[in-house]
């Protein structure tokens, strides 16, 4: 059974959707894509069906890593689905937890950050409304943690 992996973030179109596609071809790169298998979506409804933002699109692309798919909303649903659910901001985690009900699925939802292994942030901003060097900083930010995140979840094996 493939783990399941969920990263979320407040419209899905910048950093959740950055960290899917960089996650994928980490995976990729180590010929996990059996084993893994990644998706994500945000907590509000805005960008519902829109495609990843350019800016950050631009970004990734710099490092060689293309951002595919389209914005959707998270659904508690996605608590059954997914064994990990990554959150980008403490916001987001919140906004995430207010949706389980029952708290039976706490131990599921994770900060991006707690995965960095060279960065200090605890969260990942919101690159949204700022320059290109936002942008940038969040791929090289999410690419240390998601290389963190995977060799976690090697070593869980």
């Amino acid at each position: 059974m493939p783990q399941k992996l969920l990263f979320v973030c407040l419209g899905n179109i910048c950093r959740s959707p950055s960290a899917e596609n960089i996650m994928n071809h980490l995976i990729q790169r180590e010929g996990l894509s059996d084993q893994i298998i990644c998706d994500s979506a945000g907590t509000s409804s805005y960008h519902i069906g829109s495609s990843p933002d350019r800016r950050m699109a631009a970004a990734a692309s710099k490092r060689g890593i293309t951002l595919e798919g389209q914005a959707r909303q998270f659904h508690p649903e996605d608590f059954e689905k997914f064994d990990l659910i990554l959150a980008m901001d403490k916001e987001n985690y919140r906004d995430i937890l207010t949706l389980d009900l029952k708290g039976q699925y706490r131990d599921k939802v994770k900060l991006m950050c707690n995965f960095c292994r060279h960065h200090a942030d605890q969260e990942v901003p919101d690159p949204y409304y700022g320059g290109a060097e936002g942008f940038n900083y969040v791929i090289d930010l999410l690419l240390d943690a998601c290389e963190g995140l995977l060799e976690r979840m090697k070593d869980k094996g």
